[in-house]
């Protein structure tokens, strides 16, 4: 366990200090079911310590609680793999990068032990405050990670990405500045946008 939790955070560390390093090693080989299982484990390790953290804040845990945590969050995260997915060849196609739908799904999946993360992080927050910082974090390194994969990953040009990254950016700052913004914290904790409301 200590030797995992070592690992994953080599790896944070190797996706902030030398994202190109990073990515740059990854190719297609076929194997796009190993992408689909990461992206289940880590949605199932995600749903679990969410769940964990709920008990421990004294949360009574329902038979509803549970289902979501081993099933719902899993599926979703090879959902998301594959909406992420499309979206990066999206960008892709615009910015003049590889169109090679196994190397994005490669790509997304080389993060996705970041999922957990964002997951704690979210269930974490406990006030309007807290949800704010942890979803603004959150979304900012989403997009950072979104241009590194299209530049060293897809390979895209570099100053038609940073223009996608940042109409994208545009996107979420209106979000922010606008009233959905509580429709898209609620999707995150529910609990903590409420006090956004009061």
């Amino acid at each position: 366990m200590k030797k995992k939790i070592k690992t994953a955070f080599n790896r944070l560390k190797n996706l902030i200090i030398n994202p190109r390093r990073y990515f740059t090693k990854i190719v297609a080989d076929g194997n796009m079911e190993e992408s689909m299982l990461k992206a289940f484990l880590y949605g199932l390790m995600g749903g679990c310590l969410v769940l964990l953290i709920k008990l421990i804040g004294g949360a009574s845990i329902t038979l509803g609680a549970i289902f979501t945590a081993i099933i719902v969050v899993p599926v979703l995260a090879v959902a998301l793999l594959f909406v992420f997915g499309g979206l990066m060849m999206l960008v892709s196609e615009i910015t003049g990068g590889e169109r090679d739908w196994e190397i994005a799904i490669k790509g997304l999946a080389s993060i996705f032990f970041i999922y957990p993360v964002i997951l704690v992080l979210n269930a974490l927050a406990f006030n309007c405050t807290s949800m704010w910082v942890i979803s603004l974090m959150v979304d900012a390194y989403i997009l950072f990670l979104f241009y590194n994969i299209s530049v060293y990953c897809m390979r895209g040009k570099r100053g038609n990405v940073a223009i996608v990254i940042g109409i994208l950016a545009l996107f979420m700052v209106t979000v922010y500045a606008t009233d959905y913004r509580f429709g898209w914290f609620m999707l995150k904790n529910t609990g903590a946008t409420l006090a956004c409301l009061i």
